[in-house]
């Protein structure tokens, strides 16, 4: 009896235990291929219409829905930097952002990768009516409001100041501000000029209050802008639904740029912003919207030297530490 009862508890026990790690396998796999909400960063500009487009066609959700997405929602964002530090806080997993707020959180231990690109160009720099502008040194001792340090509009215009024989630290006050709050500085005259991504520029001009003097392109022809970044946890648990976004996002993209005023319906919608200053913003503007990372890297690593230079990162960053292209080019072998 004693015998038997000590083989049955030993039956038990081995039963129990394969039991256990049966089901502790069987619920972590489950937790790492269910993912039941996919959150997205974006901002209120003309130059992430992909975004808007793809949210007002129900692309990302029907797309999604296939990896166990269930859900998907959204947060806007005032500048790249705010929105970078909700990405390295998981409380987004996808941002549409601008390339130089992705080089400093990376530099800054964040683990995210660019994993395609959204535009190029698109800013301007405006100054108030009440102001004669003849060359940048006319904006000495002047105060500019942009985005804050790290954003895309912050690292070119102390890029273009430099170059100008201006010390951004020194001769000018770039005032770090979003976008509503440059417009509103610009028009109350607390600053003399803005630096703004569309459709800003357009907001101002129509206004009456401002006047374009400097596009981006001017500064840095081409210049990588907007980017979709992912967190490098999303890669390495849900290779999948990182293909599928830059896939939604490669279509987005294509649509944006052969169906302008239809994608202009859908931005309008999203963000409240008036229908015409939409369009007036898409057909003034110097940009234009890509998905190909490949065409941007060289671009954002100069971005990485700039801030380097200007003291905002302690080390130059590398293409590899700043992109994954995989998810780009296995779509394009398709």
């Amino acid at each position: 009896m004693k015998k038997s009862f000590s083989l049955l508890s030993v039956f038990v026990i081995v039963a129990l235990l394969v039991c256990a790690i049966s089901l502790s396998g069987c619920i972590g796999e489950n937790d790492n291929k269910s993912v039941k909400n996919i959150a997205f960063g974006y901002q209120p500009s003309t130059h992430q219409m992909a975004y808007m487009t793809a949210d007002a066609k129900g692309w990302w959700l029907e797309g999604l829905k296939a990896h166990g997405v269930e859900t998907v929602s959204d947060n806007s964002f005032g500048s790249g930097p705010n929105e970078m530090s909700s990405l390295a806080a998981d409380a987004i997993q996808v941002a549409y952002v601008g390339s130089a707020p992705v080089i400093t959180s990376i530099a800054s231990g964040t683990d995210v990768k660019i994993v395609a690109a959204v535009q190029s160009d698109g800013s301007s720099l405006l100054v108030s009516n009440n102001f004669t502008y003849n060359s940048p040194q006319d904006l000495k001792g002047k105060s500019i409001g942009t985005f804050p340090p790290g954003s895309i509009q912050d690292t070119l215009i102390r890029d273009w100041l430099k170059s100008n024989n201006l010390d951004p630290t020194k001769d000018v006050s770039l005032k770090p501000m979003n976008q509503g709050d440059a417009i509103t500085a610009l028009k109350s005259n607390s600053v003399e000029a803005v630096f703004l991504p569309h459709p800003a520029p357009v907001v101002i001009e129509k206004g009456g209050f401002g006047r374009t003097v400097l596009t981006s392109g001017l500064i840095q022809n081409n210049h990588p802008c907007c980017v979709v970044a992912v967190s490098q946890k999303l890669i390495d648990e849900h290779p999948e639904i990182v293909k599928e976004i830059v896939r939604i996002h490669i279509k987005a993209t294509d649509y944006v740029n052969n169906n302008k005023e239809e994608a202009a319906k859908d931005y309008a919608k999203k963000t409240g912003d008036e229908l015409s200053v939409v369009l007036a913003s898409i057909n003034d503007w110097d940009g234009m919207w890509l998905s190909d990372p490949h065409v941007i890297k060289d671009g954002v690593v100069e971005f990485s030297t700039s801030q380097y230079n200007n003291g905002m990162i302690q080390r130059k960053l590398t293409e590899d530490e700043i992109f994954d292209f995989t998810f780009y080019d296995e779509i394009m072998k398709e």
